[in-house]
């Protein structure tokens, strides 16, 4: 009895632990729903850098515009020189080769002569005037060009940065989300799995409280004389398994889905929908019908306040009352509808209404 007590110590200490992972899921949410905050925080930035990058590209259009009407009017100019320089080089070929020593030469008077040097010196230096302005829009308009495809390249980093911006923030507030919506699941289907596993334990736990009653209520009206029950401490390790077939979980605690933990009362053997499931040991059945998620369940009354739980079961072939021998059927595996498949959950219930390892009471195999 006192390693059944330490058992059930063992079994309320992963109930203490599974309240505990809960109160830690519903951290992770409350953690998650301030990172989603931060996340809106971090969006609100992010406008602010899009705003930062539209104002900027408007600006970039400006320039781009006006870099355009300078590049247009330079090249107006250049072709306005270009046409001026054009019609002198047609009158200079109209009057052929010009040589200065022959309009010197050809002066007919000293004040001729300082008027055609003049003329001369002054035709040439509007000539290099006017190919140093044609060379000076030349450079312009290269560097108009040059500055117009800077701003273009400019203005398209800057659109792709936007994009890139918007895009990553979009994505991370997607994702935590998710994760967000994910954790509230896990904890939804945690609430759910302990809620569930104490409605059914205490049901279980009710219903052999009861018959340990109207047992104890029975020898009272005996007068107090007890019978000896076909289970007891020496049959450990004694009693003909149920039904043959693969071990599919262990009693006492175990991983579940979504790391959950699960805490079996029993032990789960798989075996095809309609085998025939016996007596572990001689008992009168106490309990016969669907018990939630056990589903159609048997219960043997061993005496002593020792029960025997047979669930899952596709139809119970007993009735209430009867009495049954070791390897009597008294119905046939069901659970095909649950997560293990078909299989028979198996239980001892000891006196107290304590889960005992029913490996421990089982032969060995």
């Amino acid at each position: 009895m006192q390693a059944n007590q330490r058992r059930l110590e063992d079994i309320r200490r992963e109930r203490v632990e599974a309240e505990q992972q809960l109160d830690q899921l519903r951290a992770q949410v409350h953690s998650i729903s301030d990172e989603l905050a931060n996340l809106e925080h971090q969006r609100e930035t992010t406008n602010r850098i899009v705003n930062e990058l539209d104002r900027q590209a408007v600006e970039l259009t400006g320039d781009i515009d006006r870099i355009t009407v300078d590049l247009l009017l330079a090249q107006d100019a250049l072709a306005e020189k270009q046409a001026v320089f054009e019609r002198r080089l047609v009158d200079i070929t109209k009057r052929g080769p010009l040589y200065t020593y022959q309009v010197l030469f050809a002066a007919e008077s000293f004040g001729d002569l300082l008027s055609r040097y003049k003329y001369l010196y002054l035709v040439s230096r509007q000539d290099r005037a006017l190919t140093r302005e044609m060379n000076r829009l030349k450079e312009r308009i290269a560097r108009e060009r040059a500055g117009l495809l800077a701003a273009r390249e400019t203005l398209e980093r800057r659109r792709q940065e936007r994009a890139v911006e918007l895009q990553k923030y979009v994505d991370l507030a997607r994702q935590r989300e998710a994760s967000l919506q994910e954790t509230r699941r896990s904890v939804r289907a945690a609430e759910a799995r302990i809620s569930a596993a104490d409605r059914e334990e205490q049901r279980v736990t009710d219903a052999i409280a009861g018959l340990e009653r109207a047992r104890r209520e029975a020898e009272a009206r005996r007068g107090g004389a007890t019978t000896r029950g076909t289970i007891t401490s020496e049959s450990l390790g004694s009693l003909d398994w149920p039904v043959d077939g693969r071990l599919l979980y262990q009693f006492g605690p175990a991983a579940g889905p979504d790391n959950t933990r699960i805490t079996w009362h029993g032990i789960g053997i798989a075996g095809p929908v309609g085998t025939p499931v016996r007596a572990v040991a001689a008992g009168t059945v106490a309990l016969v019908g669907p018990l939630g998620t056990y589903l159609t369940t048997v219960i043997l009354d061993h005496g002593g306040g020792f029960y025997s739980v047979y669930a899952t079961l596709d139809d119970a072939t007993v009735t209430k009352g009867e009495r049954l021998v070791r390897g009597d059927i008294l119905g046939h595996i069901g659970g095909a509808s649950t997560d293990q498949g078909p299989h028979l959950h198996f239980e001892i219930r000891g006196p107290g209404q304590i889960a005992l390892d029913p490996l421990n009471w089982l032969k060995k195999r």
